[in-house]
């Protein structure tokens, strides 16, 4: 059905993000293709221990619930769990959630407010309210799930009539605030896959102006393999300051054969700040969301390494 109405066509799963924009004109498809009847596209398969298996249409509730995914995969677990309230972690899910639209002040409004405006590039508009001068939009990645994933080195599976392909999470996402998934219209998400998590450290923190339902200005995900008192392996990724999520890889190289000390945990907080670039596009002041990054994150690794801040 995706293939044969092509651009006029939308999937919608929970809906929980779909809807809403429908409502405000931001998404206008001609046909909806409902997913919620493929019971293919459900079920938790595998262990923390030989790899795990989430088919899309998961709930965000199931997911953070899952006694794998709590105990080898905290950081999807935390993530999962931050999104919105529980009745819309109920209905909304994990695939969901990975396509979920890139946001910004300028166009997360009703339409009429949106055309007082004149409109903005992401939709109806010709000029980019956040910065005039660009060529491009600069709506930010709004999903909490995408970093966790990305940290913890999972696959996701497309597919649509011509096959099925099978990409890195971080690779599905492009620097774009319009064109912001590497995913054709005609493909469904239909699971993720993510390697053995045995003996890996991972945590997600998420800055918001309320404790529930809103969503990220801020999101940090953090991945250690630790082997003695050594860094084995390391992610750093950080939502809703780009298009996309970003992976803090200078950061990373600091953490990666060396022990993590409390000077280490600075100077690797400080450089993974570097590649965050939050404009006035989102909830409180873009400076101050930066300066959290580098809060997060060292939040976080003293976190998985079990020292006490101070």
């Amino acid at each position: 059905m995706l293939t044969e109405h092509g651009q006029r066509a939308m999937p919608v799963s929970g809906g929980t993000d779909v809807y809403p924009k429908m409502k405000r004109r931001q998404f206008e498809p001609a046909v909806l293709v409902g997913l919620s009847g493929v019971d293919e596209l459900r079920g938790t398969f595998g262990s923390g221990a030989s790899g795990l298996a989430i088919g899309a249409l998961e709930s965000l509730a199931d997911v953070a619930c899952n006694p794998e995914v709590r105990r080898a995969y905290g950081a999807l677990a935390i993530a999962a769990h931050s999104v919105a309230t529980p009745q819309l972690r109920t209905m909304g899910t994990i695939g969901g959630n990975l396509a979920v639209d890139t946001r910004c002040n300028y166009y997360d409004m009703s339409f009429h407010w949106r055309q007082s405006i004149g409109f903005c590039l992401k939709k109806d508009g010709d000029t980019c309210m956040v910065a005039p001068s660009s060529p491009r939009c600069w709506a930010i990645s709004s999903s909490d799930t995408a970093p966790a994933l990305i940290a913890l080195g999972a696959l996701v599976t497309l597919q649509s009539v011509e096959g099925t392909r099978t990409i890195d999470v971080h690779d599905l996402y492009r620097n774009d605030g319009i064109d912001h998934l590497a995913k054709r219209r005609d493909e469904v998400i239909t699971r993720i896959e993510i390697p053995p998590g045995d003996g890996l450290r991972s945590t997600y923190l998420k800055l918001r102006r309320r404790g529930s339902f809103d969503f990220p200005i801020l999101g940090v995900a953090v991945a250690l393999g630790i082997e003695g008192e050594d860094v084995r392996d390391a992610r750093i990724v950080l939502g809703a300051v780009g298009s996309r999520p970003i992976r803090a890889t200078a950061a990373e190289a600091l953490l990666v054969g060396n022990r993590a000390t409390t000077a280490l945990i600075d100077e690797v907080a400080d450089r993974a700040g570097d590649p965050a670039k939050p404009l006035d596009n989102a909830d409180l002041a873009h400076h101050w969301r930066k300066r959290m990054s580098r809060v997060f994150v060292r939040r976080a690794l003293t976190d998985l390494v079990g020292l006490v801040e101070g």
